[in-house]
């Protein structure tokens, strides 16, 4: 008896490993799949160049200290030229009236142009004129928009005098750099779950596809029981997610983004991996047909995703803070949790589906 339970154990786990294989051979007629993971080479394997661009429209303010040159005008431009001197990039050349500035910008002697005059209850108005969209649009506008803001400050702090109330004092600002903050908060965590989300598609296009082609049934045949079919599924999906995830992070320190902690993020992507993949699974058997079990699952992936990312201690945030070495014992007992949540969803989905088939 215990010689063919033996027997029959060796016997599942190879066929679990054989439908694996079979699953990770058909992967290179994937090309959805392929172009997606070639999408993700390229932002991890030129993520210190794309970086510089992608966070031009996460923060402008990054691009702060370019080359700026201002034609002012008014009779509160030498202000303007006072705070310009205190503005890295920034230089104002004065006009005699709005229409010399104007035509200096017109001419492309200057990059923008600054008209500021006071009017008769003493406050300064400044109009400001910019070129249209272009590529150095967002550069000078970051620009002008701290050149104004120190006029602002200046002239505040000129007047403070005259206050009857002192102002409340402004909080000091962060040091933190835009490119450590969208490196860490945005593009490690995009890296580490992209895999997560092909895994389970992966998995809805294998099963829907086999009921659609009717193989699952020539499997069901075969010597193998259903839930060993399914453990067989998801162990290609899964096994694949840590494997893309580590290749991106090693790409990641290649490029000088240092990340801490890999075996914790490994491990938690993996666990959130195998939940997604127990998500398909349930999805493929509620609803065989693959375009329909596409549309759920894209749906569920969202409410889970965008249900997580809204608790304090979401998937996204973990892996943030791990990356950057300030995870506490807190974000440990989390992973521990995702991964005993992962478990259970799996085992619970897999013990469904072999009792009651897909479609059934």
């Amino acid at each position: 008896m215990g010689d063919a339970e033996r027997r029959g154990g060796t016997a599942g786990r190879s066929s679990r490993l054989t439908i694996a294989g079979r699953e990770l051979a058909g992967l290179s007629a994937e090309k959805t799949i392929l172009l997606a993971v070639a999408i993700q080479l390229f932002i991890a394997a030129f993520s210190s160049f794309l970086v510089v661009g992608l966070v031009s429209m996460y923060d402008p303010g990054a691009l702060g200290g370019a080359e700026v040159e201002v034609a002012g005008a008014g009779d509160a431009v030498s202000d303007l030229e006072r705070a310009a001197s205190e503005v890295d990039g920034a230089s104002v050349t004065r006009y005699e009236d709005a229409g010399a500035a104007r035509l200096a910008f017109e001419r492309n002697a200057a990059d923008a142009v600054v008209v500021a005059d006071r009017n008769h209850e003493g406050r300064i108005v400044a109009r400001v004129t910019a070129p249209d969209a272009t590529v150095e649009t967002t550069v000078i506008v970051v620009q002008l928009r701290e050149l104004l803001r120190t006029y602002e400050l200046n002239e505040r702090a000129d007047r403070t005098a005259y206050l009857t109330e002192s102002p409340l004092p402004l909080p000091e600002r962060t040091g933190s750099s835009p490119y450590f903050t969208f490196t860490y908060t945005v593009l490690i965590p995009v890296l580490v779950f992209l895999p997560v989300f092909i895994s389970g598609s992966l998995v809805v296009d294998s099963i829907t596809e086999e009921i659609d082609e009717g193989t699952l049934e020539l499997l069901r045949v075969a010597p193998v029981t259903l839930g060993e079919i399914i453990d067989g599924k998801a162990l290609a999906a899964v096994a694949i997610a840590p494997g893309q995830a580590l290749l991106w992070l090693l790409l990641l320190r290649a490029n000088g983004t240092p990340v801490a902690n890999v075996p914790s993020i490994l491990a938690l992507m993996t666990a959130l991996t195998t939940l997604v993949v127990a998500l398909a699974v349930a999805i493929s058997a509620l609803a065989p047909d693959r375009r329909a079990a596409q549309f759920l699952y894209s749906i569920g992936v969202l409410v889970l995703f965008g249900g997580a990312t809204a608790m304090a201690g979401g998937p996204a945030n973990a892996v943030a803070r791990l990356a950057i070495d300030s995870a506490d014992a807190r974000t440990t007992a989390l992973v521990v949790a995702y991964v005993a949540i992962a478990a259970v969803a799996y085992a619970g989905v897999r013990r469904l589906v072999a009792a009651n088939g897909f479609g059934d």
